[in-house]
């Protein structure tokens, strides 16, 4: 759109408050802004001098303009960024943090359980949260756990199923993990009581959680239950030990949030500090994508939002380092020059910087390396894209390898949580099969590895990969029904080169996204167990399939096979050698075993 095209719709737009956005000859929404006076913002962009050579380009792709009319700045605020989060035009402000949290939830039932979650569901439970980290809500709910007894069974605790005698305790109980809800041992008010002291820990108010303990113990105390006093008096101490972890940062700052942010080329770094009862409970910076040359403050504002939207965070007064608008109704914005509320500022801004530059280095050094969450991130991109009954957690993938007909072995490699657990590796010399049979020997490999998990009483992996299609997909999955394993493992085949995944049975593959962070798993996954099976084939190789012959006559154990090939080089010349020669460097009874073995191979050949 040109300067002349936009005066004739110039008198159309209104001088009120409220958003516009910006379209190009496709339809596609590639703006979005907000304005107190629609008509005066959207002129600006028309003026005959561009200060960035961006804002041109924006200029020169806009096709045409729709507006909404608000009552108030606040709401032209709000509605902007809902836009913006819901559309991401490509020149506005993007934030590069798509990531799903985890929540804490207390399910909406009887005697309500507490368990992570990342999808957060309208059905009328309660979700805490979310949080930054995986490994902290693991580490809140363990120690929720170890203090305050729950349920984790998912037992249908109806008052009708209760009275019924339905339902027996198990060993959670017994253990004193849990009271025993099922058979009406716990009442539901005691049980909502925990409850309340759950949301107070995750609130980080410790304060009349240990208040309430205290009491019980003076009561287990005065009633002689001398051990029951002495458990409690012990999660006192766990209470009180981890309030002492937490960041106290004032008791004059009760509930806020602080923002800074660090600028790089086009790249701005936000950090957000959250506070709760004077307590630092989250921390977290975000990376933004600026396209217009936005103002720093700008930038700020919109940003402020969508992570208060995300944490769900209610606090009243939010902190920053210089003034921004933000119009909404109830919010004190700070500005502090010095006392508590400055060294959190300045905490924020550390953070921010840290972050900025770690990033950079990352860049420089071509570091893509995955946090504990981003892994996480995947595997439950993986279950969804291969609907698995569980986040699979645990994977473990085989392959086969024989070199031109001979030296067959299979490998297995392990990958516990998105990286390699190299511990858990394993080659497998095949014993059972006779020349080179790839399925006979999928089948025995398979079946070595989870016969042994089942002796040993080891954890099953969630998902099983089989490196190469149909074939060995089949007779992998004879040793698993042998095994009784049928629907406790998923099992899959992965097609070599085409990277076309089969399940057991089904007749079409499916394909996941080229891109896709599950498929770049899998290659990972697939790439590992190759060099891992190629190393050790090699291995074989260069000890030759001599020494392995050798070392295969009965009589013969391998340091007399080391000490004559360390001698004479060769497998070829020892056969060669006279009992004579032989008996000189062995001694003559193993010379006559060696000598006899030989000849017997030789008359089998000439037979």
């Amino acid at each position: 759109m040109t300067q002349n095209d936009f005066q004739h719709i110039a008198r159309s737009l209104p001088a009120q408050p409220g958003i516009y956005k910006y379209f190009d000859e496709t339809n596609d929404l590639i703006y979005v802004g907000k304005a107190k006076n629609i008509r005066k913002r959207v002129s600006s962009y028309f003026s005959k001098t561009f200060t960035t050579y961006k804002t041109h380009e924006l200029v020169q792709r806009i096709h045409h303009i729709e507006f909404t009319i608000v009552n108030s700045e606040q709401d032209a605020f709000f509605l902007e960024n809902s836009l913006i989060k819901q559309f991401q035009p490509r020149f506005n402000i993007n934030l590069k943090d798509d990531k799903s949290y985890p929540f804490i939830v207390i399910k909406k039932e009887p005697f309500p359980r507490v368990f992570l979650t990342r999808k957060k569901i309208n059905d009328g439970s309660e979700y805490l949260g979310p949080f930054i980290s995986v490994a902290k809500v693991r580490e809140l709910i363990q120690f929720i756990r170890t203090n305050i007894p729950l349920r984790t069974c998912k037992l249908n605790l109806t008052d009708n199923n209760i009275r019924r005698k339905k339902f027996k305790v198990c060993l959670e109980y017994h253990l004193g993990n849990c009271k025993g809800p099922c058979e009406a041992f716990q009442t539901a008010a005691d049980y909502e009581e925990g409850l309340s002291q759950i949301k107070n820990i995750l609130k980080g108010n410790l304060g009349p959680v240990i208040q309430n303990f205290k009491k019980d113990m003076k009561e287990a105390a005065t009633e002689m239950k001398y051990e029951k006093a002495e458990i409690t008096r012990k999660k006192i101490e766990h209470l009180e030990n981890y309030q002492a972890k937490s960041v106290i940062v004032s008791k004059h700052v009760s509930n806020a949030d602080v923002f800074t942010i660090a600028n790089e080329d086009n790249i701005s770094y936000v950090n957000h500090l959250m506070i709760e009862n004077g307590t630092i409970i989250q921390t977290h910076t975000t990376q933004v994508e600026t396209h217009l040359d936005e103002p720093v403050e700008e930038v700020l504002a919109q940003t402020i939002v969508r992570l208060r939207e995300t944490f769900n965070s209610r606090a009243s007064e939010i902190i920053v380092p210089f003034n921004i608008e933000y119009p909404q109704e109830g919010i004190t914005i700070t500005v502090p020059k010095a006392g508590d509320k400055k060294k959190l500022l300045e905490l924020s801004e550390k953070n921010a910087a840290y972050f900025r530059e770690e990033m950079k280095r990352k860049k420089t050094l071509q570091l893509h390396e995955k946090t504990e969450d981003e892994n996480e991130e995947v595997l439950y991109e993986l279950q969804e894209s291969l609907q698995l009954n569980e986040l699979p957690v645990h994977i473990e993938c085989f392959d086969n390898s024989n070199f031109q007909g001979s030296f067959p072995v299979s490998a297995m490699v392990c990958f516990r949580n998105g990286v390699e657990s190299k511990k858990d590796y394993r080659h497998f010399n095949v014993k059972t099969v006779k020349g080179i049979n790839d399925f006979a020997t999928m089948k025995e490999v398979v079946f070595r590895r989870y016969k042994r998990l089942l002796d040993e009483q080891k954890s099953l992996p969630q998902l099983v990969i089989i490196d190469g299609g149909k074939g060995q997909l089949s007779a992998a999955m004879e040793s698993i029904e042998e095994l009784g394993l049928t629907g406790k493992i998923t099992v899959i085949g992965l097609a070599k080169n085409e990277e076309e995944i089969f399940f057991p049975g089904d007749s079409e593959s499916i394909k996941l996204p080229y891109n896709s962070e599950g498929l770049k798993l899998i290659r990972r996954i697939r790439d590992e167990v190759h060099r891992f099976g190629i190393t050790f084939h090699r291995q074989k190789r260069s000890k030759g399939t001599f020494k392995n012959e050798l070392e295969e006559i009965n009589g013969i154990g391998k340091n007399t096979v080391d000490s004559l090939l360390k001698q004479f080089r060769s497998v070829n010349r020892i056969k060669h050698l006279t009992e004579e020669e032989l008996s000189a460097s062995i001694g003559a009874s193993k010379a006559k075993i060696i000598i006899h073995h030989f000849k017997k191979e030789l008359q089998e050949k000439e037979n």
